[in-house]
């Protein structure tokens, strides 16, 4: 399913640069060694929550961040 997901939405977005004018992106449209999760309990939830919540305030010190100073 994620596959699919992943498939659909990249030849979408090639469809728009190329048909629609969209911008051209640099790199990959999907993180590389990204994976899946599947959610399993609230203590899981909360888990991912908290770190998807904080990962913003990460950027600035990430290697791959393009704009980091």
């Amino acid at each position: 399913m994620v596959q699919w997901f992943k498939t659909m939405t990249t030849n979408a977005y090639i469809h728009g640069v190329k048909e629609s004018g969209w911008a051209r992106l640099e790199g990959r449209l999907w993180q590389r060694d990204y994976y899946e999760h599947v959610i399993r309990d609230s203590a899981d939830h909360e888990r991912i929550f908290v770190y998807v919540e904080s990962n913003p305030s990460h950027w600035a010190r990430d290697h791959e961040n393009p704009l980091k100073p």
